[in-house]
């Protein structure tokens, strides 16, 4: 499998996609690549698609460190200097969106164009008592109860209604998926540290920001606020798919940041 060495000593786990512009898909707080599915085939038709695992998740090395998402901006373009891609268009979900605004803002050379995907650029009282709850429920209860919780909020009563054996299959590998819950509790307060929102208006790429009406980890007003902030940013919004819409709208999904990302 292919891996990248950091500075550290660390690996990240990544794979490369097709031919043409290159694009970082870059996932949420689980920091899997696989949770882009089969949007990763459908996007390699127009772009070299990398996507890769967040150091502290998946297949890449479970590093006990202090997260935080200045540190995961820097193992991404560390990964990318090791590719030899100088501009990246990034399409960053959540937390991927998180360290997409650092990179556009503390490294505007290296961002060609900016999808940022069902994202927030500071924490607020709902965002913060959310993940206090979804932190206390790793700790008291375990990782099959965090994703069993997780899976609430993160996709819509229809989705989790029709795939309530993938999840209980996920819970019962819950101690796989989640070895060392002390590094999803560092990553979790990381996030909620995430501010980024005075210094939006330095970011010069060309933005679009994207989420779903109904999503209730990050929702409709974060999105709003980004657009409201980043200079000639704008925004797509679907009518539902919850906070993990590209999976639930993938061919909307991918139709729209397509369209954005090939623009002249």
């Amino acid at each position: 499998m292919p891996h990248v060495r950091l500075r550290d000593g660390a690996e990240l786990y990544y794979e490369k996609h097709g031919s043409g512009p290159a694009l970082f898909l870059v996932p949420g707080l689980g920091g899997d690549g696989r949770f882009w599915g089969a949007n990763v085939e459908a996007l390699a038709r127009h772009f070299t698609v990398v996507v890769h695992d967040h150091r502290g998740t998946a297949r890449s090395t479970l590093s006990r460190i202090t997260y935080s998402v200045e540190q995961m901006a820097d193992d991404a373009l560390q990964l990318m200097n090791a590719l030899g891609f100088e501009r990246v268009h990034w399409c960053g979900h959540s937390t991927g969106g998180a360290i997409g605004q650092v990179l556009a803002i503390d490294r505007a050379d290296r961002i060609d164009r900016l999808v940022l995907s069902a994202t927030w650029a500071k924490t607020d009282a709902f965002f913060r008592r959310l993940f206090e709850v979804r932190s206390l429920m790793l700790k008291e209860l375990g990782p099959a109860a965090y994703l069993k919780s997780s899976a609430l909020a993160l996709n819509t009563p229809a989705w989790v209604r029709d795939h309530d054996a993938d999840l209980a299959a996920a819970e019962q590998r819950a101690h796989e998926t989640i070895p060392v819950p002390e590094i999803v509790l560092s990553r979790i307060a990381a996030i909620v540290a995430h501010d980024r929102r005075a210094e939006l208006q330095k970011v010069r790429a060309p933005t679009l920001a994207v989420c779903a009406r109904d999503d209730t980890v990050t929702p409709l007003y974060f999105t709003e606020e980004l657009v409201r902030l980043i200079p000639g940013a704008r925004a797509y919004v679907l009518p539902d798919g919850g906070h993990a819409y590209p999976n639930v709208h993938g061919a909307e999904f991918r139709r729209v940041i397509t369209s954005f990302l090939l623009e002249s």
